[in-house]
């Protein structure tokens, strides 16, 4: 279960740049309030809304304001603004395919704005969600632990994977699988650096550095959008221009 993970998720990376902070904690008490709308507010009877504030306490998001989300998704709290939860598909350039979940409070206004970011970057809506599937994915910091010690307890847990990349290991898991991975690392208190469900490629498209770096631009304007909560591609980069954009 050994290897190097080329395609490490670009949105969570971004994420830690406090430059974007700001945006960041805006869209993390949005995924609490839809995770509490849709599942209710006890985090222990609703795991979309514990790794919901799990996020969120990570980059320190102030209690206070991940208690009034909670209370907003419940209906505790109003501020007439209704938020929905909506996945555009998108294709681009060479078999390159983009899944961009949103949440809205007005659909009218943002999918013409992600279509117009897309024709920008020679990409257009389209179906390709046929080309993903939901894992859930744990990143622990090499630091943390040692490799064969980790892999005994992880492939115990029902882990389907685990492989290198960067400064952690990055465990898979299928979604129902998922919590008892994390759970059995949190008892172990090995340190988490990130647990989320996501969408993976089932195949992955390799590019060279140019076009990689247009694809790169276009991901990232799109996560900029204030209503973009995450952007999953199937584009595997080439390690040079990701330690180009990391240095």
């Amino acid at each position: 279960m050994a290897g190097h993970s080329h395609s490490a998720n670009i949105a969570r990376r971004k994420g830690l740049v406090d430059a974007k902070r700001s945006k960041q904690f805006s869209k993390l008490a949005r995924a609490i309030i839809v995770a509490a709308r849709h599942g209710g507010g006890d985090p222990n009877a609703n795991l979309d809304l514990k790794y919901a504030i799990d996020r969120a306490k990570a980059v320190s998001l102030p209690k206070d304001t991940i208690e009034r989300a909670i209370k907003r998704g419940t209906g505790e709290l109003t501020d007439g603004n209704q938020l929905e939860s909506a996945v555009y598909e998108a294709v681009g350039p060479n078999g390159t395919f983009f899944l961009i979940e949103i949440l809205t409070d007005n659909r009218n206004r943002t999918a013409p704005q992600i279509r117009k970011i897309l024709e920008r970057r020679n990409a257009h809506l389209g179906t390709c969600a046929w080309a993903f599937e939901r894992k859930g994915i744990v990143l622990v910091p090499k630091s943390a632990v040692a490799e064969d010690a980790l892999m005994d307890i992880v492939v115990e847990a029902g882990a389907e994977d685990m492989t290198q990349s960067g400064d952690y290991f990055e465990i898979t898991a299928a979604p129902a699988d998922f919590e008892p991975v994390r759970s059995a690392l949190v008892a172990k208190e090995i340190a988490i650096e990130d647990a989320s469900l996501v969408q993976t490629p089932t195949t992955a498209v390799p590019v060279d550095e140019d076009a990689g770096a247009k694809l790169m631009q276009l991901i990232e304007e799109l996560d900029d959008h204030d209503d973009v909560q995450n952007v999953y591609t199937n584009i595997e980069f080439p390690d040079s221009l990701l330690a180009k954009r990391e240095g």
